[in-house]
């Protein structure tokens, strides 16, 4: 008899509690892939890249390069480097898709106001040619909250953009960078609502209210980010990843 098949694991670097993988992480779980994951808001150090199959890098309240506040951004800066040079499969979420981008020498910064609320993305010509994102609608809708844009790092090929964000999703090699949420469904959304930090951003943004109009927009919405959330990601597992 063969040797069994050695268990296939995914590194999830998550930056705040309340911003888990959402439903990418229930893709992982239906598809018996064991997650790692590190806190980095909290005590947990940033184990070795080299043991696991691919890496997660999720959305977080902090700037790609707010190294003075979190210190430990410069060495998950270094690590994700290291990574994808290496050809580890990456997929980073707003500030994953950030810090994908800073990592690799391109500019991270202010855009010229914040892009908020379940709003449309487009796929650029290149997409359609692409292993992951071919299977996606030309347009579709997805929740942004983000202040942060960046440049495409050399070599990258841009996959989509939004009316107010040039840069919305890009691919260099096996690396994949998201700056919308689709992973966010209704029941994430209520979450991160029970953050006053969250809240009170919000309202500062878009007025009172704008908590519950962001989980309306979500709710509303997620009959059709749900399912290509996990189309999307379950085809970088697949034929990017090779899980």
């Amino acid at each position: 008899m063969g040797q069994p098949a050695a268990p296939r694991r995914v590194l999830v670097l998550q930056h705040a509690g309340c911003e888990p993988p959402g439903v990418y992480e229930d893709e992982l779980r239906d598809r018996d892939i064991a997650l790692h994951r590190v806190l980095l808001d909290g005590p947990a150090a940033l184990p070795d890249w080299r043991p696991f199959d691919a890496i997660v890098a999720m959305g977080g309240a902090m700037g790609a390069n707010d190294d003075r506040a979190f210190p430990w951004l410069a060495d998950e800066r270094a690590l994700i480097a290291e990574a994808v040079r290496a050809g580890k499969p990456y997929w980073g979420v707003c500030l994953g898709a950030q810090l994908l981008a800073a990592s690799l020498g391109a500019a991270v910064t202010r855009g010229d106001r914040p892009e908020l609320g379940v709003l449309p993305v487009q796929l650029t010509p290149a997409a359609a040619e692409d292993p992951v994102f071919s299977a996606a609608p030309t347009t579709f809708s997805s929740l942004q909250w983000h202040a942060d844009t960046y440049e495409l790092p050399p070599g990258a090929v841009q996959l989509a953009r939004s009316e107010l964000y040039e840069q919305q999703a890009f691919a260099l090699g096996r690396a994949y960078a998201l700056q919308f949420h689709l992973e966010v469904d209704q029941g994430l959304a209520c979450e991160w609502m029970d953050v006053p930090e969250y809240v009170h951003e919000l309202e500062e943004l878009d007025g009172p209210g704008a908590p519950a109009r962001i989980v309306a927009q979500v709710r509303t919405a997620q009959e059709r980010t749900v399912p290509l959330a996990r189309a999307l990601f379950g085809r970088w597992l697949e034929r990017v990843a090779g899980l």
